[in-house]
């Protein structure tokens, strides 16, 4: 067996390729390793998620009716509002309404009776000889 120049660089060439190789060859398998951790991984966040995001459908269902107990709650209020609105009104009204036909003849009475008074403690005050005041 021969050897030339030529098939001693092919020899050259096939034992680096075979090195270049065996050096790829660890990194491959350690990335496949780290591949199959991640598969694992989301794997698990998957299986983790589901209930979590079952149970937040459940809550947000339980806050959407308690939303809807308030919207109802505030719309009440809002009536009641309205309605405290009017029966105030009704008693401004009603104020000015006992002012306006009571509260001037009831002042001209109490004036009146007040000097009705005043006169008959004037002269029951002249009759015992008193100033009268």
């Amino acid at each position: 067996m021969e050897f030339t120049l030529g098939s001693i660089a092919g020899m050259i060439a096939a034992l680096a390729f075979v090195a270049l190789v065996g050096i790829i060859a660890v990194p491959m398998f350690k990335l496949g390793r780290v591949l199959e951790e991640t598969r694992l991984a989301v794997r698990d966040i998957g299986n983790g998620t589901t209930p979590i995001l079952s149970e937040l459908q459940g809550t947000v269902r339980g806050v959407n009716a308690e939303l809807e107990k308030v919207g109802v709650v505030t719309e009440d209020a809002a009536r009641v509002t309205g309605h405290a609105t009017v029966v105030s009104e009704n008693a401004a009204q009603l104020a000015t309404l006992f002012s306006a036909t009571l509260g001037g003849p009831l002042v001209r009475t109490a004036a009146i009776s007040y000097g009705v008074r005043q006169a008959l403690k004037g002269r029951g005050g002249r009759r015992s000889g008193g100033t009268g005041r």
